[in-house]
């Protein structure tokens, strides 16, 4: 028996049960390497690219890091354009695990329907997914800390601050300074957007486009690793940004701030006034100030500006995105009777001394021209004629010169052409002539047209920086002066590249001498008892001036109306030309104002006024600051001495003047 129990069968069933189980099992092994080769096979052949490029996501994040945009700074150093901290909330697609959660969140802090932010991310397909998307490019704190606080909780959200651009006078001078913007598709297609890409911010109007090479600076990287969520972890390596270089301009942040709030109305009933004004060195060309009015915010556009804001600008029928100094083109009005006063004495079609009779009207033909003075002025020399601004006089020396030498003279100093200003969307103005009738209009001259001329009338337009351009030239002796913006290149460090030199375009077809008699004439006019541009005088400082007044519709179109009845769109443009001092003039000013409804020596020569006496004023504190005896022993090195008390006296207008007004031609009853 007890061999029995040894015979091999050591356990129930016998070696058939274990040669079964020993299947099964080889069977489950077999089973179990197939199914981990097909997911393997799924994994490395039919997935292997999608997974590899998400694990490298998941690893590496490649930060873009922009460059500071160079500052734009006034003669003085003062910013008027800078780059700024901004918050910034984006996605990046790919990264996404749940995006309704995710959106639903980011609505309640970004106070934004979701839906309108998932569309803003969309369904990117390709290298699109893992691009991030920009959701808020300007974030207050607060907002940024909530985002920031639930980051862990919003895998596929990220955070950074970057720059953005900061316009630190506002509205002031921004059509000279213009606007940037998102580069568009047609930008990146041009030669010069070469290494741009989609996506980057250009300068699109005023000195950001015409210095985004010198502004835009380079941009930088950083590589992130990241954990499976998109938390950043480690920094790999970074490459800085180079910001932009900085520029100088002959701006004079005083003067700009000046002309603007000079065309402001103190009263809170009447609207404030729209035109332009340019204020110029005349020895060099230098521009002080440029302002054209209405303006506009270029920080609207600075992160992208919104439909509503974008609509409002465009659809204003007072064009406030519309530079009027370089592209609004105006008659010139009796401000050309200096012009035509030159060309009267060179061409010794007249002298000095030679009275003409001024019985308020002229008679050429069966037509008659009215003098803006009903009762006329008399008999009347040159100096009379500019000082109480008589039309008849000017009505017989055009006649006189006719349309062709007068246009010679006026394109002479400047009109008519452009004055190469580094602002693009620049005018040229029109001077016409017998040719120029015969071919834009296919009609031949006819005298009456030339009486109109003579006064800036007719069919002449010229641009307030032309009119800046032309008194400068009659200031400083007849050097046609290039109006340079720019005064010098900096890297960002301020370190000098390179600094732009005046630019003397042409000589005046005038001696020195006939332009000097044309000056005491216009001295005349703002120092004189019958000058029309009273309201520009200046205490101790002599200022030469012109007043005019131009009609934007014919007197018989509101003839029967009373002043205030008439529509602003009617109503006539003011404008006032100047330099001072007189015998060595340092600055010539040219204001505009569109439908002032008043003469130019009534509304547009006190905003000249302003902007002269503040310049002035400045020239006053600055003699005192350096007569300032400075402290005993010396300064501290490091320590600025106090500022200098303010100057005893101050910059007033004198008692107004009475103003030209300059009529269209119309025929006697």
């Amino acid at each position: 028996m007890m061999g029995g129990l040894g015979d091999g069968r050591l356990s129930p069933g016998g070696p058939h049960a274990a040669e079964g189980r020993i299947g099964i099992i080889a069977v489950g092994i077999v089973v179990a390497f197939v199914i981990f080769a097909v997911r393997l096979f799924q994994l490395q052949i039919v997935e292997g690219a999608d997974l590899r490029s998400r694990s490298e996501q998941n690893f590496v994040r490649t930060i873009r890091l922009e460059a500071p945009r160079g500052d734009i700074v006034d003669r003085d150093g003062r910013i008027l354009a800078t780059t700024r901290p901004a918050y910034r909330v984006q996605v990046i697609p790919n990264e996404l695990r749940s995006g309704d959660t995710t959106f639903r969140a980011l609505g309640q802090i970004l106070d934004e329907a979701p839906q309108e932010l998932a569309t803003r991310v969309g369904k990117p397909r390709g290298r699109k997914r893992f691009q991030p998307v920009l959701l808020r490019g300007d974030l207050g704190y607060e907002r940024f800390a909530q985002v920031e606080s639930h980051r862990y909780a919003l895998p596929g959200v990220v955070t950074h601050i970057g720059p953005r651009r900061d316009y630190a006078e506002g509205a002031s001078a921004a059509h000279l300074l213009g606007t940037i913007g998102e580069i568009g598709t047609r930008q990146l297609a041009l030669p010069r957007f070469s290494g741009y890409d989609a996506g980057e911010i250009v300068g699109q109007f005023g000195l950001e486009a015409r210095l985004e090479s010198h502004l835009r600076g380079k941009a930088g990287g950083r590589n992130m690793v990241v954990d499976v969520a998109g938390r950043e972890i480690e920094l790999l390596d970074e490459i800085k940004p180079v910001p932009g270089g900085r520029v100088v301009l002959t701006l004079d942040a005083d003067l700009q701030r000046a002309a603007e709030e000079a065309f402001r109305s103190k009263d809170p009933e009447v609207s404030d006034h729209m035109g332009a004004l340019v204020a110029i060195d005349p020895s060099n060309g230098e521009i002080l100030a440029l302002a054209s009015l209405p303006a506009y915010d270029p920080n609207a556009f600075a992160g992208g500006i919104d439909s509503a804001t974008w609509d409002g600008l465009i659809s204003d029928p007072w064009k406030p995105l519309r530079n009027r100094a370089v592209s609004g083109e105006y008659p010139p009005g009796s401000t050309y009777k200096a012009v035509v006063a030159a060309a009267g004495l060179s061409e010794k079609e007249i002298t000095r001394e030679e009275e003409i009779f001024c019985p308020g009207h002229y008679r050429l033909g069966r037509r008659v021209y009215r003098c803006w003075k009903r009762g006329g002025h008399g008999n009347v020399n040159m100096d009379a004629a500019l000082e109480g601004s008589c039309d008849v006089y000017f009505y017989d020396l055009g006649v006189r010169l006719g349309i062709d030498r007068i246009a010679r003279y006026a394109r002479g100093f400047g009109f008519g052409t452009f004055t190469k200003i580094d602002l693009a969307a620049e005018k040229r103005g029109l001077i016409p002539t017998m040719e120029w009738k015969r071919r834009a209009k296919g009609e031949e001259w006819i005298k009456g047209e030339t009486v109109s001329a003579a006064i800036g009338q007719g069919y002449n337009l010229a641009t307030p920086v032309q009119l800046a351009v032309a008194y400068g030239a009659i200031a400083n002796g007849g050097r046609v002066m290039r109006p340079q913006l720019i005064k010098r290149f900096e890297t960002w460090d301020k370190q000098v590249l390179s600094i732009e030199s005046p630019e003397e375009i042409r000589r005046v077809p005038v001696s020195r001498e006939i332009l000097e008699v044309v000056t005491e004439g216009l001295v005349a006019v703002v120092q004189g008892e019958e000058g029309t541009g009273g309201r520009a005088r200046i205490r101790d400082i002599e200022v030469a001036g012109k007043s005019g007044t131009t009609q934007v519709v014919s007197l018989d179109l509101v003839k029967d109306m009373e002043p205030e009845e008439i529509p602003i769109r009617y109503r006539d443009h003011a404008l006032f030309a100047a330099f001072a001092p007189a015998e060595a003039p340092e600055i010539a000013v040219v204001a505009l104002v569109e439908h002032a409804g008043a003469g130019g020596g009534t509304v547009a020569a006190p905003i000249v006024q302003k902007v002269m006496a503040r310049y002035f004023e400045k020239q006053r504190e600055r003699e005192a600051g350096e007569a300032q005896p400075a402290p005993e022993g010396g300064a501290e090195e490091g320590v600025s001495p106090p500022p200098p008390p303010p100057p005893t006296s101050t910059v007033t207008a004198s008692a107004p003047a009475p103003d030209d007004v300059t009529l269209a031609q119309r025929e006697q009853p």
